[in-house]
């Protein structure tokens, strides 16, 4: 791999200054620091005393904001926490450099066993969906229940449409499209990702649209944003081709917390014919499939993810014992 594909990255302690990240009304922000790797964190004070944690993984190029609509819509019902993957939102890079499945759930692992939260309610999207399903399958004990939107697990016919970011983990690929695009606005880049991602780009407000620029703009800034993008996007279509107890569906299978899995129906990224494979891969699934929502439908239908979601904790928590 050559030096001028994926230039090296400064340490964390000399990368430059950029814009604050923003946080939204009732959201606090925290570093913390784990072995090999540094964290961020979004979370809001539980409404009352005694809620059961919960804790959020973004997807590929995503951030902790993107569930900051869906955790405020389960205020009273968990204590949330949201975590930026190490090299994306307000996280530095790891240590090691690796992007991979295993690291990120590492990552994951490391903050849940440091934190003694877990159980938790753990919610994955895309990339953050393949990531929680190999925490749920390798530390049973740490997840009370799964929620998966969109999850990014091995598809035998990828959507063409899902192709050019699957092209992203190519050598060189990342070098030669972003410099095609160096005249690209935030505002230009943001059009398209809203496109790819959502059902209906039309729903996104202007202020939405105002902040997704902020942060975008910003995380532009930072020396590592395309190499983080690239060698995760590399370290997810190198687990789709891994075989055995180690493959993503065999690890679905091996998930024994209950598990809600939610499809949109127009999802350019993730092939909406997979909900059924998943709803007979998780041993105790339960599935929402979304017609009009795209690849993030927490994002575009939080209200609905919320009401399926406290549907599962009341259903759980009437099967536990003494419930």
């Amino acid at each position: 791999m050559s030096s001028t594909e994926l230039p090296s990255v400064p340490p964390t302690s000399v990368l430059p200054k950029t814009a604050s990240v923003r946080v939204a009304e009732g959201e606090r922000l925290r570093s913390v620091g784990l072995p090999g790797v540094t964290l961020t964190v979004r979370s809001r004070p539980p409404a009352r005393e005694g809620l059961e944690p919960a804790l959020f993984v973004h997807g590929l190029g995503g951030s902790s904001q993107n569930w900051s609509a869906l955790m405020a819509g389960l205020d009273g019902a968990v204590a949330s926490e949201a975590v930026d993957l190490p090299g994306f939102g307000d996280s530095p890079p790891p240590d090691d450099g690796n992007y991979s499945i295993t690291a990120h759930a590492r990552a994951v692992i490391r903050y849940l066993d440091a934190s003694a939260r877990g159980p938790v309610h753990l919610f994955g999207n895309s990339l953050g969906g393949a990531v929680s399903t190999r925490v749920a399958a390798v530390r049973p004990d740490l997840v009370r229940t799964l929620t998966l939107v969109s999850p990014a697990l091995p598809e035998l016919r990828v959507q063409r449409t899902a192709l050019p970011t699957g092209l992203a983990g190519l050598p060189g690929v990342t070098a030669l499209f972003s410099r095609l695009t160096r005249d690209w606005t935030a505002e230009q880049r943001v059009r398209g990702v809203l496109a790819l991602c959502y059902g209906d780009p039309g729903r996104v407000s202007p202020e939405a649209f105002r902040h997704a620029v902020e942060e975008l703009d910003r995380r532009l800034q930072l020396p590592y944003f395309w190499d983080a993008m690239t060698r995760s996007t590399r370290g997810l279509l190198s687990a789709y081709t891994l075989g055995g107890q180690h493959g993503l569906w065999r690890q679905a299978e091996r998930v024994l917390a209950p598990t809600l899995l939610i499809y949109g129906g127009r999802d350019q990224l993730v092939g909406f014919r997979m909900a059924q494979r998943a709803a007979r891969a998780f041993r105790d699934s339960r599935l929402l499939t979304l017609p009009d929502a795209g690849h993030v439908a927490m994002m575009e239908y939080p209200e609905t993810v919320a009401t399926a979601f406290r549907e599962l904790l009341a259903e759980t928590a009437d099967a536990k014992p003494g419930g």
